[in-house]
């Protein structure tokens, strides 16, 4: 009698070996993650080093020596807010900060509508595009010194470009630059001129932006030409608008080349601002003390600007 035979064992898989992680880069070796971040630092010293030496320590001397009695050649007093005080009681501080105000106001009003509808006029040009570019941008090219001189001819009230223009149209002529009622609203222009390119181009590339289903939709609707900027190119370019609006608070509240150069801050400190002030101080009076306190009052007012900037960009970039 034969005896079944055990059934046979099936055979055996290999089983594939799984390779253990690698390390991560939290388990990285110490010395190997100081070294990576030693090498990055490296490179970004230099920087950090300009910005030390040019700009952060400036502003922490000047913070410093605006509680100061600092004169050159001396040991510094401290003097607490004595500095503050005597700006604060100087008539030309008024006068100073008056102007930057209403340099600043004018400056929306003419410098922030001129460059806007520039940009609507050349977004609508078929031929020539470049070419108008290129000419409103040229300005922005010249030097500020050498811009401002020429306008200063160009306001002279005897044979200026700008008078000799009225008189050939037989208009009566103007004392631009030297008027007490009229230099401020020109060095607005000026200013203008100087920095429209800049701003045409920023709002040129917002408007290519925007779709044109927006626009062919607001025709269907019957909308008009102004409902369309309206709704559309304003609504679209609100932001871009927003953003330019502060920047451009912050820049003209520092106006000094102007007023130096064409005006002297004249006549009658029609055109002195804080920044040509904190000059006056500084190289005219030889009171350091003072410059530093008016530039850290001008510094407070502007780092607020400057939180609303940064604070709008990055709630909008939360946004997107």
């Amino acid at each position: 009698m034969k005896t079944a035979s055990p059934p046979a064992a099936p055979p055996r898989t290999a089983v594939p070996r799984v390779a253990a992680p690698g390390p991560g880069p939290r388990t990285r070796p110490l010395r190997r993650r100081l070294a990576d971040q030693s090498r990055a630092y490296a490179f970004l010293l230099g920087g950090l080093l300009c910005f030390a030496l040019f700009s952060w320590y400036p502003a922490i001397r000047a913070v410093v020596i605006a509680f100061q009695k600092y004169t050159p050649g001396s040991p510094p007093e401290w003097v607490g807010t004595a500095n503050f005080t005597r700006v604060l009681h100087d008539p030309e501080f008024t006068a100073a900060w008056r102007n930057t105000l209403t340099f600043t106001v004018l400056a929306l009003l003419i410098g922030f509508a001129v460059p806007f509808v520039m940009a609507l006029v050349l977004n609508e040009l078929r031929h020539a595009k470049a070419f108008f570019r290129v000419v409103v941008y040229l300005p922005v090219m010249i030097p500020p010194v050498v811009s401002a001189l020429l306008w200063k001819w160009f306001y002279d009230p005897g044979a200026g470009l700008a008078n000799e223009a009225l008189r050939f149209l037989h208009l009566p002529t103007s004392n631009w630059s030297n008027g007490a009622d009229t230099a401020l609203v020109s060095l607005v222009i000026v200013a203008t001129w100087a920095n429209l390119g800049g701003t045409v181009l920023i709002y040129l590339a917002a408007l290519q932006s925007i779709p044109g289903e927006l626009y062919e939709a607001a025709e269907l609707d019957g909308a008009s030409l102004l409902q369309r900027i309206r709704h559309v190119t304003i609504s679209q370019t609100r932001f871009v608008i927003l953003m330019l609006m502060l920047l451009q608070i912050i820049a003209t509240m520092q106006v000094f080349t102007e007023p130096f150069v064409i005006t002297g801050g004249g006549p009658e400190n029609a055109t002195v601002t804080v920044l040509y002030l904190i000059y006056k101080y500084a190289f005219l009076y030889n009171d350091f003390g003072g410059a530093c306190a008016l530039s850290v009052m001008l510094l407070l007012l502007l780092g607020a600007f400057s939180a609303l900037y940064l604070r709008l960009t990055r709630s909008v970039g939360e946004d997107s």
